[in-house]
């Protein structure tokens, strides 16, 4: 049953498992989506839909899916009839209510309404259809609309499933949206490895349970290190020129990655456009830290982080000399240092601002043939972090064939 929908559903990239999928067949046997398509869009939407940022996509499959289903002719039901032919059910009406509804034909009514139901093609923009005698109405809101009842979407100004699903309301949830402090806090959750260590201050409950059995019922407290995030994180951010445009999202990430014990130890450091014999401390430069002093006080788990546009001439990453520091030279030239940094932690990842179709066939490519490249946005963030847990494939960038990084590498 509908096997085809759910196909339809993982094809857009939703993960939808059998087990969900089993929930949204109980749920239709239950009858919760009221036997109407509305209520079958609301209802699969609410089971296979995980993460807001998926609803555009389940409102691409649900339109693929039922596009060609046509809107049936609406129906009287029952409930509508027994509502005209029996007045007593409106005992709530004052007098001159009543004295209008009397002046009502009843078989006329129905005749309006079943020809304005069968007119009902356009878009109604809430339901804003009355069907009557002409005039106004003490029945309506207000006693404004003409005198009838009202068909189409319910008074609150409902759209059908088709409607809702065509109109994409959340196409502003995608993946690739601006990061706020929030989503990357919730982002560098995941990168933790956590590790019992310290004072033992905390209760274990199964091995108090173990000692007082042992000890034939008589309480014996077992007490153990709290478990706490072992993951050291050291983040090296690009400052001035072309990053002044990102340096709001910048602020972001190290607003969220620095918040008092996310990690067992965070340190970060600043450089401009490449890394070259040093890295500073404070965004002025004035507080240099020797690179080869920065890598041997650092652990080879630790976890790097760079921020960067990657972005410069390629006399910058590719020349010693290349820094543009008149007080400077740096006999080494940036991409050698790229490549000593990277190499010296298990897990390092770049995270790049700038718009991926920019990075082919310039000195972005070079540099992500060097470090794991992630765009820095929500998707590119939580591939970044599964990165810096498990490792796994690195990514490229395009097919690689003729970019510039095969000319300068």
């Amino acid at each position: 049953m509908l096997v085809d929908f759910l196909f339809e559903l993982r094809r857009r990239k939703l993960k939808v498992s059998t087990h969900e999928w089993n929930a949204l067949l109980e749920a239709l046997a239950l009858g919760l989506h009221d036997s109407s398509l509305d209520g079958f869009y609301r209802l699969a939407r609410t089971i296979c839909v995980k993460d807001v940022a998926d609803f555009d996509a389940f409102d691409e499959a649900f339109l693929a899916y039922f596009k060609d289903v046509e809107r049936m002719g609406l129906e009287i039901t029952s409930e509508m009839l027994d509502w005209l032919s029996d007045p007593r059910q409106l005992d709530h009406l004052t007098e001159e209510q009543r004295r209008a509804l009397q002046s009502l034909d009843l078989d006329r009514l129905r005749e309006l309404y079943e020809q304005r139901l069968r007119e009902q093609k356009e878009r109604h923009d809430g339901g804003n259809r009355w069907v009557g005698t002409g005039g106004t109405s003490p029945f309506g809101r207000g006693g404004k609309h003409p005198t009838g009842l009202k068909v189409g979407a319910d008074a609150h100004g409902g759209r059908s499933a088709m409607q809702l699903a065509e109109e994409r309301r959340f196409r502003g949830y995608r993946k690739d949206i601006v990061l706020d402090v929030r989503q990357i806090d919730v982002a560098l959750r995941r990168l933790r490895d956590l590790g019992r260590e310290g004072a033992e201050e905390e209760l274990d409950l199964d091995g108090t349970i173990d000692k007082t059995c042992k000890n034939a019922g008589d309480l014996e407290l077992v007490w153990q290190p709290p478990k706490r995030n072992r993951v050291k994180v050291l983040l090296l951010m690009d400052v001035g020129g072309s990053m002044d445009p990102y340096s709001r999202l910048c602020d972001r990430l190290f607003t969220a990655a620095s918040r008092s014990g996310r990690f067992a130890r965070f340190r970060h450091y600043y450089f401009h456009n490449c890394i070259y014999d040093e890295v500073y401390e404070d965004a002025a430069f004035t507080e240099p830290v020797k690179v080869v002093d920065l890598l041997a006080g650092s652990d080879r788990d630790e976890k790097l982080v760079v921020i960067g546009d990657a972005l410069m001439h390629p006399s910058e990453l590719l020349d010693s000399g290349g820094a543009l520091y008149f007080y400077r030279h740096n006999p080494t030239a940036g991409l050698e240092w790229l490549r000593r940094v990277e190499d010296h932690f298990r897990r390092a990842v770049w995270l790049n601002p700038e718009p991926e179709k920019y990075w082919p066939r310039s000195t972005i490519e070079v540099i992500a043939n060097v470090f794991p490249m992630y765009s820095f946005s929500l998707q590119g963030l939580d591939a970044a972090v599964r990165y810096l847990i498990a490792g796994g494939q690195r990514p490229t960038v395009g097919d690689g064939t003729t970019g510039l990084g095969r000319w300068f590498l």
